[in-house]
């Protein structure tokens, strides 16, 4: 990988790791805004975000394990699987860059709904809710790696603490993350250059993640997931007309 390339890699995974050790989520879709153009092709930017993501989202998983309810995550879970093993093989069959015009369109509408609608929405945590949004889930995930929104979403609603709320997100996070590179292993996403970028990711990633821990309580939520989602709105017109 080029100075330029690398540099630019590690800005980006430094920041999104930032971005979900303090909000909970949001590394895939602040990452895939820009790893689409930095790596070969579209499949294996997927491939990278998940492995960082779930490497990400592994050390807090643990941490927190006594916080979660398995029958509020497993099928969700589950679904989010089924689906996004057929989503990540449906990947081949698209135009790379039909797939970044779609990935902005969905930055778009997933800036809209977190800025101006998610705080109106009221989910009642039932097996039905967790197969709709795991369903929904899984697509995200499989096709452009941002399986998060519908999962916190959910996750949200079921949880009465913030540490079960982060336990059970970060849980969702890591076995989705694990699956989901099996999968794209066997399509060939994960490859020599994947391999590379994550060494380099990984690092940044840990950093990113101990400042954010550092500084969570010191920054408004509010203030920062604004700015991300005026961010990504920004990156998803950027990905429309490219």
């Amino acid at each position: 990988m080029e100075i330029g390339t690398v540099a630019i890699l590690l800005a980006f995974c430094c920041m999104g790791s930032f971005i979900q050790r303090v909000s909970g989520f949001g590394f895939g879709i602040f990452v895939m805004t820009m790893l689409p153009y930095l790596l070969p092709s579209y499949g294996e930017a997927t491939a990278l975000s998940g492995m960082l993501a779930g490497s990400m989202s592994l050390i807090v998983a643990i941490r927190m394990r006594r916080y979660i309810v398995w029958r509020e995550v497993l099928p969700i879970l589950c679904t989010f699987t089924v689906v996004s093993l057929g989503a990540i093989f449906a990947v081949t069959s698209f135009d790379e860059m039909f797939l970044k015009h779609i990935l902005g369109g969905i930055l778009i509408a997933v800036s809209i709904y977190f800025f101006f609608i998610s705080e109106r929405v009221k989910l009642k945590p039932t097996i039905p809710a967790q197969v709709g949004l795991g369903i929904v889930s899984g697509l995200m995930g499989g096709l452009f790696a941002m399986q998060g929104p519908p999962a916190v979403l959910y996750f949200l609603a079921s949880s009465e603490t913030k540490e079960k709320y982060i336990a059970q997100t970060q849980t969702y996070f890591v076995l989705g993350n694990m699956m989901m590179t099996l999968f794209r292993f066997r399509a060939g996403f994960v490859t020599a250059d994947v391999g590379t970028a994550y060494a380099y990711g990984l690092i940044a990633v840990t950093i990113g993640a101990f400042i954010g821990g550092k500084v969570s309580k010191r920054i408004p939520l509010k203030v920062l997931r604004k700015i991300v989602y005026v961010y990504m709105a920004i990156s998803g017109v950027v990905a429309l007309c490219a």
